[in-house]
C-alpha cells in the first residue's frame, strides 16, 4: 500500500499535474480533494471531464466517472466488486476506493488517452428497434455505422504512418530545401536563358539540346531493358538447366523402375498427401483457431491486478488437485479389461504420435527443400554480375589463371602469326586486284566478241550450268549416304534388341524367383513389425508410467523443499524482528536519556510535535493573511490610481515638452523681453 501511494505522489508531483504533494499532505487530504484530483486525473484523459465538482451534484459527479472508468474498462479490486458499495466509497471520497483508481489511471496514462479518443468516436449509439423501422432512421442509421468502420480504417493508416518512421518536420524541412533548389534552378535558367539569347540559332541549338536528352534517356530506358533481358534469359537458362536435370533425373529413375514400383511409390505419395489434408492440417488449422479466439478473448478482457492472478491461480491449483484424485482412484479400481484397453490406447497413441511426427519431419523436409531452393535461386540472382555473368570461385579463379597464362603465350605465337599473314594477305590483296582487273578486261573482250559472233551470254550461261550440276551431283550423293546409313541403322537395332532379350531372359527368370523369396520376406517382415510393435507398446506404457511417477516425486520434493526454505526465511525474518523489538524495548525502558532518544516512538513522537508545531504556525500565517486580505488589496488599489495619475502627468509634461515654441523670453535687469 505505501509502494502504490508513493507512485501516486510522484506521478502528481510530475507534469501535468504539479500538485506538489508529499506523502502525509497526500495522506490528509479530504473525501471532496480526493475527488477533486481524481476528476483531474480523468479530465487529463478526457477533457469534456474539466469541471468542479463543487458546481456538480454528487449523484452526477458518480455518473460521470462511473461512465468513463467503465469505458476505459477499469475493473474494480476483488472486495470492492459490488456496485453500489463501489458508488458509495466514491460519492464518500473513500480512501480504499479512490486510491486504487488513481494507481490504475497514472500506470496507463497514455494508453487510456488513446482508448477515451477512440470511444467518442467507436462507441455506437443504442437506438431501439421500434425507432429503426422508420426508413429515415434506418438510412441514417448505416450512414452513421459507415462513418464509425470509415474512422477506424484512417485511424489505422494513421498509426501506420506514425510508426513507419515518417515525420512531418522531416518533411517540411525537405518541402523547403526542394523550393530553394527550385528558386536556385529558375533562376540559373533564367541566366543560362539571358546569355543563350546572344548567340545566332539558340533556338535551334536549344531544339538539338532538348534531342539528345531525350535521346539519352531513351539510351538509358534501352540499357535498363537490355539488362532485364539479360537477367531473364539468365533466369531461363537456369530454369532450362533445373528441367535438364530434374529430367535426367527422371530418366535415371524410370530406367531402374518398373510399373509396379511407380504405382507403389505413387500410392504411398497420395497417402501421405491424404493424411496431410484430411487429419494434419485440419488439426492444425483448428488448433491456430482456438489460440486466436483465446487469444482475441484475452485481449478483449480488461487489465488483471494481482488479485485476479491469484484468484486463477488458486483455481489451477484447485483443479490440478482434482486431476490428481481422479487419477488416484482410477489406478485403485483397476479393472483387468481397462488394462486390456489401456494397452491398445496406447499402442494406438504410440502409431498416432509415430505418424504425426513422421508427417512433420516430412513437412519439415518440404520446407526445407523450398527454402533451399529459393537460397539457390537468391543466390544465383546475386552472382549474376552486371553482364549476367556468375562469380567464380577460388579454385576455378586459379585454374582460369593457370589457363590464362598458357594462352597468354599462344595468344603472343598467334599475334605474331597474324601479322605474318596480315602482309601476306596485303601482297595477295594486291594480286586479287591485279587479277581481278585482268579479270575484267578478259570478260569484256569476251562479251565483244561474243557480241560480234552473236552469242552474247554465252559464258554466264555455261557457268550456271556447270554450278547447277555440280550442286546436283552433291545432292545425290548425300542421299545414297543417308540411305545407306538408315538401312545400316535400323539393322544394328535389330541386332541389339536381339541381344538385349537373349541377355535378360535368364536375369528375368532370377527375377521371378527373387519377387517370391521378397514377397515371403515382407509377409515375414510386417509379422515381426507387430510383435515388435506390440512389445513396445508395452515397454513404452510402463515407462510413461515410471516417469509420471517421477516426475510428480519431485515437484512433491521440489514443494517441500520451498516449503522449507520459506519456514526458515520466515524464522530468520521474525528472529530479526523480536531481536529488533527487544531493542526498541529495552531503550524505551532505559533510564539513559541519550538511550531513550534512539529509540523509534521517540523520533516518530518528536517527527510529529515538529509537524504539529509547524502547522500551527501555517494555520496562523493563514489566519494573519485572511485578516489583511481586504486592507492590502485597498492599498494595492490606491497604489494603482496612484501610479495611472503619475503616468497621466508625465504624458503632459511630454506633450509641454514637444510644443513649439513662438519666441524666447530673456530677463534682464529687472525687465523681461519678448525676442520672435
Amino acid at each position: 500500500m505505501s509502494e502504490q501511494l508513493k507512485f501516486i505522489v510522484e506521478q502528481l508531483n510530475k507534469e501535468p499535474f504539479k500538485k506538489n504533494f508529499n506523502l502525509i499532505t497526500f495522506d490528509t487530504l479530504e473525501p471532496m480533494q480526493l475527488l477533486q484530483i481524481l476528476n483531474d486525473v480523468l479530465a487529463e484523459i478526457d477533457p469534456k471531464q474539466t469541471i468542479d465538482i463543487r458546481e456538480e451534484m454528487p449523484e452526477q459527479t458518480v455518473k460521470r466517472m462511473c461512465v468513463l472508468l467503465g469505458m476505459l474498462k477499469y475493473k474494480p479490486p476483488g472486495n470492492l466488486s459490488d456496485v453500489s458499495s463501489f458508488r458509495q466509497g466514491l460519492v464518500t471520497g473513500s480512501k480504499p476506493v479512490i486510491h486504487p483508481i488513481l494507481y490504475w489511471l497514472l500506470q496507463r496514462v497514455a494508453e487510456l488517452k488513446k482508448r477515451a479518443y477512440l470511444a467518442r468516436f467507436l462507441v455506437k449509439l443504442e437506438v431501439p428497434a421500434e425507432f429503426l423501422q422508420d426508413d429515415v432512421i434506418n438510412d441514417t442509421y448505416h450512414q452513421y455505422e459507415e462513418l464509425v468502420e470509415g474512422f477506424k480504417t484512417y485511424h489505422k493508416e494513421c498509426e501506420q504512418l506514425r510508426t513507419s518512421g515518417f515525420s512531418t518536420s522531416e518533411i517540411r524541412r525537405d518541402i523547403s530545401a526542394m523550393e530553394e533548389e527550385k528558386d536556385q534552378l529558375i533562376k540559373r535558367v533564367e541566366r543560362l536563358k539571358k546569355r543563350v539569347e546572344s548567340v545566332s540559332n539558340h533556338q535551334r541549338m536549344l531544339e538539338q539540346a532538348r534531342q539528345l536528352r531525350v535521346e539519352k534517356e531513351r539510351e538509358e530506358s534501352l540499357t535498363h531493358q537490355k539488362q532485364e533481358q539479360k537477367n531473364q534469359l539468365f533466369q531461363a537458362e537456369q530454369r532450362l538447366l533445373r528441367s535438364q536435370q530434374q529430367l535426367k533425373d527422371m530418366r535415371q529413375t524410370a530406367t531402374d523402375a518398373n510399373p509396379e514400383s511407380l504405382m507403389k511409390r505413387l500410392e504411398e505419395e497420395i497417402k501421405i498427401n491424404s493424411y496431410m489434408v484430411s487429419e494434419k492440417l485440419p488439426k492444425e488449422l483448428e488448433g491456430m483457431r482456438r489460440m486466436v479466439q483465446y487469444l482475441q478473448k484475452v485481449a478483449l478482457e480488461p487489465a488483471m491486478g494481482q488479485s485476479d492472478l491469484q484468484e486463477l491461480e488458486d483455481k489451477i491449483k484447485e483443479a490440478d488437485s482434482q486431476i490428481n484424485q481422479l487419477i488416484e482412484k482410477r489406478m485403485m479400481r483397476n479393472d483387468p479389461m481397462d488394462d486390456n484397453l489401456t494397452l491398445y490406447r496406447q499402442q494406438a497413441s504410440i502409431i498416432i504420435r509415430r505418424k504425426e511426427s513422421k508427417a512433420e519431419e516430412l513437412q519439415e523436409a518440404r520446407e526445407e527443400l523450398a527454402a533451399a531452393e529459393r537460397e539457390l535461386r537468391q543466390r544465383s540472382s546475386q552472382a549474376q554480375g552486371s553482364d549476367g555473368e556468375e562469380v567464380i570461385r577460388g579454385d576455378e579463379l586459379k585454374r582460369l589463371l593457370v589457363k590464362l597464362r598458357s594462352k597468354g603465350t599462344v595468344y603472343k605465337k598467334k599475334r605474331q602469326e597474324i601479322a605474318e599473314l596480315k602482309a601476306e594477305y596485303g601482297v595477295l590483296q594486291r594480286t586479287e586486284e591485279i587479277l581481278r582487273q585482268r579479270h575484267e578486261t578478259v570478260q569484256q573482250k569476251l562479251q565483244t566478241v561474243e557480241a560480234e559472233k552473236g552469242i552474247s551470254g554465252y559464258s554466264n550461261t555455261q557457268e550456271e550450268l556447270e554450278r547447277v550440276s555440280a550442286i546436283k551431283s552433291e545432292l545425290d550423293e548425300k542421299k545414297g549416304r543417308t540411305l545407306d546409313d538408315m538401312s545400316e541403322m535400323v539393322k544394328k537395332l535389330n541386332s541389339m534388341i536381339v541381344e538385349k532379350k537373349s541377355a535378360l531372359a535368364p536375369i528375368i527368370k532370377e527375377l521371378r524367383s527373387l519377387r517370391q523369396r521378397c514377397q515371403e520376406l515382407s509377409q515375414e517382415y510386417e509379422e515381426k513389425k507387430v510383435q515388435y510393435e506390440s512389445c513396445a507398446a508395452g515397454l513404452e506404457s510402463n515407462r510413461s508410467k515410471l516417469e509420471q511417477e517421477v516426475k510428480a516425486l519431485r515437484e512433491e520434493t521440489a514443494q517441500k523443499e520451498n516449503r522449507y526454505h520459506y519456514i526458515n526465511s520466515m524464522s530468520e525474518i521474525i528472529e530479526m524482528q523480536m531481536q529488533r523489538a527487544a531493542e526498541e524495548m529495552k531503550a524505551y525502558v532505559s533510564s539513559d536519556p541519550q538511550e531513550r532518544k534512539k529509540a523509534i516512538r521517540e523520533v516518530y513522537m518528536k517527527n510529529i510535535s515538529e509537524q504539529e508545531l509547524l502547522g500551527k504556525k501555517l494555520r496562523e500565517e493563514q489566519k494573519m493573511v485572511r485578516e489583511s486580505h481586504s486592507a492590502n488589496m485597498d492599498q494595492m488599489k490606491m497604489w494603482r490610481d496612484l501610479e495611472q495619475l503619475m503616468e497621466c502627468k508625465r504624458q503632459c509634461f511630454i506633450k509641454a515638452q514637444s510644443q513649439v515654441s513662438i519666441g524666447q523670453v530673456i530677463q534682464e535687469g529687472g525687465e523681461d523681453r519678448l525676442v520672435l
